[in-house]
């Protein structure tokens, strides 16, 4: 008795609950969340030993393709907070509602921006490369794979929904299918049936519908448990259209900040910038991996500041942020130990192998720095802090600018030239990120306790 009395025993018996809840949200949502640098990873595996040309030409096609998604996923962003914060309120029937209306907008977004991309595929690449070999493979890749974006759209807004729910193993349990699928079509279609990158592309079309499906059927029975309605309909549009909007500005100046690192590497080179896509596939890998602690702090927020415990949404931000910063050490160590090895899973081409050792070890050096980024993000999303978010995109977007037209004027290419690249981004970047979230973290505006903020 006297020992459950003591302030630091209940704090750590506290921690250890703090950290079950993160364990128990974020070891599936792990899972879910590297599915699709997994899915880049086997085109990137598998691609790369076509030659460096097709290789280039995916990292073109790649970076269009996850600035798209990477803008729309606000479909998950403000669908989990949302979610999660009528789920802590006591209103489960509201919060599956709002997740309906999450996937119902992602289906609409995902047609038009189907519409819209298909013609204008082609102009986009050109803006990257100069290189014909590679504009052919990046045109290839890039039309298939838009007939894709719907499905990875309603993805996005599904996995938000459940989050939101605080269930992270059913999105695991779909991701594993799907990589699954991905892999072997991919492996059947370039090499068995000879289609080469475009056959990379048609596998990873056809594995993100069946995860698309697979969530639709999930959404509908969810609804019909509870009782609400499954017609379709996006919610109160000046609420949604606002907060998205907010979200959308956000991811912007994140996906600028990979667009500017790939045009700059284009400019050095074909085999610099078929490098950076190595190191892009492996650093989506690494920001997945650290943002399954983000995903269970934007559960773990929202469903606190529904429930009005603000009190508990100190100590999960304290708690999540330590959790970050441990993990981007672990992987710093791994990413480091093979940074003379893992290129020779991704290429066989020389000019390429000579130039990702020194890109891995600038990679691990900045990870600590993203595994407390990742998880400020993760804590502020899940408040709903959107309108500062959108802000605080702008400065870490400007250091990467500097640093390019810093870089570029110099005409270094090779291993130094892009190594400068990359650090401006993984380093740079990342610290500015930091600064600005840390800043925001340690006040108390965001904290903001009720159904909605």
């Amino acid at each position: 008795m006297r020992a459950s009395g003591n302030p630091s025993s209940q704090s750590r018996t506290d921690a250890r609950a703090l950290d079950r809840s993160i364990l128990t949200l974020a070891v599936p949502a792990f899972g879910a969340l590297v599915a699709e640098p997994l899915f880049l990873l086997t085109d990137t595996a598998l691609v790369g030993h076509l030659g460096d040309t097709a290789l280039a030409g995916l990292g073109v096609a790649a970076t269009i393709l996850h600035t798209v998604v990477g803008i729309m996923v606000f479909l998950a962003y403000t669908t989990t907070p949302v979610v999660a914060r009528l789920l802590g309120s006591g209103d489960r029937p509201g919060a599956i509602r709002a997740g309906i209306e999450g996937m119902w907008l992602a289906a609409f977004c995902g047609v038009v921006l189907l519409v819209v991309g298909l013609p204008l595929s082609a102009p986009l690449v050109g803006v990257f490369t100069s290189d014909p070999g590679a504009i052919d493979a990046a045109n290839t890749y890039l039309s298939l794979s838009l007939w894709g974006l719907p499905a990875m759209l309603l993805v996005i807004a599904a996995m938000g929904l459940l989050r939101g729910l605080q269930n992270t193993k059913v999105p695991l349990v779909v991701a594993i299918a799907g990589f699954a699928v991905n892999a072997a079509l991919n492996a059947v279609f370039i090499y068995g049936l000879g289609w080469g990158i475009a056959g990379s592309a048609i596998g990873t079309v056809i594995a993100q519908w069946g995860m698309a499906v697979v969530y639709i059927v999930i959404a509908i029975r969810a609804g019909r448990e509870v009782g609400v309605s499954l017609r379709p309909g996006i919610g109160d549009p000046r609420i949604v259209f606002s907060a998205n909007a907010f979200m959308v500005l956000r991811t912007l100046t994140l996906r600028a900040s990979l667009v500017v690192l790939v045009w700059a590497a284009g400019q050095q080179g074909v085999a610099e910038l078929a490098s950076l896509q190595i190191l892009l596939s492996v650093n989506s890998l690494i920001a997945f991996t650290l943002d399954a602690l983000a995903i269970a702090g934007q559960a773990m927020v929202g469903h606190a500041l529904g429930a009005g415990d603000t009190k508990k949404v100190t100590a999960i931000s304290r708690r999540l942020k330590q959790w970050g910063f441990r993990f981007g050490v672990i992987l710093a160590v791994v990413f480091a130990a093979l940074a003379w090895v893992l290129g020779y899973v991704f290429t066989s081409d020389p000019a390429v192998l000579a130039l990702l050792p020194l890109g891995f070890l600038i990679l691990a050096a900045g990870t600590p720095i993203a595994g407390f980024v990742y998880v400020l993000d993760g804590i502020l999303i899940g408040a709903g802090d959107v309108r500062y978010l959108a802000l605080a995109g702008i400065p870490p977007l400007l250091v990467l600018v500097i640093g390019v037209a810093v870089v570029l004027p110099l005409g270094m290419q090779g291993a130094v030239g892009l190594g400068l690249l990359w650090a401006s981004f993984t380093i740079g970047t990342m610290g500015a990120r930091a600064l600005v979230l840390g800043a925001r973290e340690r006040g108390a505006k965001w904290l903001v306790p009720g159904a909605s903020r």
